[in-house]
């Protein structure tokens, strides 16, 4: 099938499916003598591959490396080791969201919380000094002044 054909059962642009034959993920084109790329069958279960891994977080440079010579050959070893990689990495992610979150939660109670007679200017210094004060001592002198910038112009804003 030409390229046209491909885009329109696959849902991709052509262009798309030219980045992917230039990244080296598509490599079952042929060219015709006149020029026209030709794509076997293949070639559409290749590209939902591609765009499934995608989408679960694999880069193109990881599919490269997995994505076999034919559809026939996968290298099961590999293609788990790689499963697992990235489960691993969704799972870390999802630790480090799930401590933001609580972070930013906290924030938000403590905002809410604010005492009677406490002014915003007042009630940010309170919350910084706290902040501050709960910083983790592994933290650079650069990211400690950055920071510091960051609360002093937040505090200049009210």
């Amino acid at each position: 099938m030409r390229i046209g054909e491909l885009a329109r059962r696959s849902g991709l642009s052509t262009s798309r499916i030219r980045f992917y034959e230039a990244r080296g993920l598509l490599n079952l084109v042929v060219r015709k003598a006149n020029g026209y790329r030709e794509y076997p069958s293949d070639a559409l279960v290749i590209l939902g591959i591609i765009v499934g891994a995608q989408r679960t977080g694999f880069s193109l440079d990881e599919i490269r490396q997995l994505l076999p010579v034919n559809l026939g050959s996968w290298r099961r070893v590999e293609l788990m080791d790689a499963l697992r990689r990235k489960i691993a990495g969704i799972e870390q992610m999802e630790k480090q969201l799930g401590e933001s979150k609580r972070q930013l939660q906290a924030i938000i109670r403590k905002i809410d919380g604010r005492p009677d007679g406490v002014g915003c200017a007042d009630n940010t210094k309170r919350l910084l000094k706290e902040f501050v004060a709960s910083e983790p001592r592994s933290v650079s002198k650069k990211s400690k002044t950055h920071r510091a910038r960051s609360r002093d112009a937040a505090v200049a804003r009210g």
